[in-house]
């Protein structure tokens, strides 16, 4: 079963992570993991521009640090950027201090506290060390860009039926799914749109 909305459940069993935002206004975040991404970033920064739509980026550190031009395209572009480790380390599989060292040295990169663990995992230990320091992001709905065991028009129906004001959003800027990203993106945007919600960026 693919469960695009996350589960109420999960907030209530880790209440440190952020996994949407009351807003005054009808609004979603919309977020991309992985990148930056030379063959896919460019294409999703030309599109929210025509779009004249802002995201978040959770950026790979070891990512920025081999396209640092296209990590500085992302914010003067005015969109935001965040942690999502060095490697893409798994936080269920990574000891602790090797870990850390990889949210520091991508904080380093990113210059906020901003964070999401790659994969969604983090172990109950990991999640209440960093949550003293870092604003731990998740998302309350999951597009399946990566999952081609999913058509695009099941993503899509329940795009229509189940987005709402203050979720996150997640997508990849990650050239594994470049066919399937390019296919929903623009599609995705359309039914944000047509259900009257604009675009927040999610603040450090």
């Amino acid at each position: 079963m693919n469960l695009f909305k996350t589960p109420r459940y999960l907030h209530w069993m880790y209440p440190r992570r952020t996994w949407g935002f009351s807003l005054p206004k009808n609004a979603v975040f919309l977020t991309f993991d992985d990148g930056p991404n030379p063959i896919l970033t460019p294409w999703i920064l030309d599109l929210l521009q025509e779009k004249g739509i802002k995201a978040t980026f959770f950026c790979v550190g070891n990512n920025i640090l081999t396209y640092p031009a296209l990590f500085e395209r992302i914010k003067a572009e005015g969109h935001q950027v965040a942690n999502h480790t060095m490697q893409h380390e798994k936080g269920t599989k990574t000891p602790w201090k090797a870990y850390r060292q990889s949210i520091l040295e991508t904080e380093n990169l990113v210059e906020n506290k901003l964070f999401r663990p790659p994969y969604g995992r983090l172990s109950m230990h990991l999640s209440a060390k960093l949550a003293k320091e870092y604003k731990i992001i998740m998302w309350s709905w999951l597009s399946y860009d990566f999952d081609t065991r999913v058509s695009i028009d099941k993503i899509l129906s329940n795009a229509r039926k189940q987005i709402r004001s203050g979720q996150i959003l997640v997508l990849h800027d990650n050239d594994r799914f470049e066919a399937r990203v390019k296919e929903l993106l623009p599609q995705l945007l359309a039914v944000i749109q047509e259900k009257n919600l604009e675009f927040e960026l999610i603040s450090s």
